[in-house]
């Protein structure tokens, strides 16, 4: 029997047998900021040392502006992951005092620039606070919000913003995917960030 016939027996099987009782939702947690008397006694430095440890990919993410005087957002950001397949949603992490995000929040949409190798500047140049970040790099629309899409990035995501929860100091922030592609970069490795710096994949771990 191959695994589509023991898939199929399994159902039958399952299908026979008495109807199991309904399980129960789970409460919907509370969101809400940690208060100071649940705050672990945990050193920020070290936070930062051995979380460093776990390498991720860079992105930009950035936003259309929201009125004629503002220009386009953007910024840096690390934490950025795929969430959801069906619907496609992806998540990004931005910091709760960031003076972007605002920006971002009344376009009401954004797109994340996955960064190639090459791309380490450009980070450095979505990294400052207060800058215009915009002065002299190259990019386009994004198909369907007009967030801005790099030129040179490895992947570029389009989306409109789907939710925001609390998570600490920081937000969370869910995009529903409108569109995405891959840059004319596609075949160049990724941006890295590990222990502190840039890093490529070929690239030795510091000492």
């Amino acid at each position: 029997m191959g695994h589509a016939g023991m898939a199929a027996a399994a159902v039958r099987y399952l299908r026979s047998g008495p109807r199991p009782d309904p399980v129960e939702a789970l409460p919907r947690p509370e969101l809400r900021c940690v208060r100071e008397d649940e705050r672990l006694p945990v050193d920020p430095a070290e936070f930062r040392r051995v979380l460093g440890n776990f390498a991720t990919g860079v992105t930009v993410v950035t936003a259309p502006a929201a009125d004629i005087e503002a220009g386009p957002a953007g910024f840096a950001c690390q934490s950025f992951s795929s969430l959801s397949l069906d619907p496609p949603l992806v998540a990004f992490m931005v910091g709760r005092t960031s003076t972007t995000w605002p920006r971002i929040a009344r376009a009401g949409v954004f797109c994340v620039n996955v960064l190639s190798a090459g791309q380490g500047d450009l980070c450095r140049a979505f990294a400052v606070s207060g800058a215009d970040k915009f002065t002299g790099v190259r990019f386009d629309a994004a198909p369907v919000t007009g967030s801005p899409r790099l030129t040179g990035a490895l992947a570029w995501v389009d989306c409109a913003i789907h939710a925001v929860h609390t998570g600490g100091d920081h937000l969370i922030v869910v995009g529903r995917v409108e569109a995405l592609g891959t840059g004319d970069a596609a075949s160049d490795g990724p941006l890295l960030f590990h222990r502190g710096r840039f890093a490529g994949l070929d690239d030795p771990p510091p000492g």
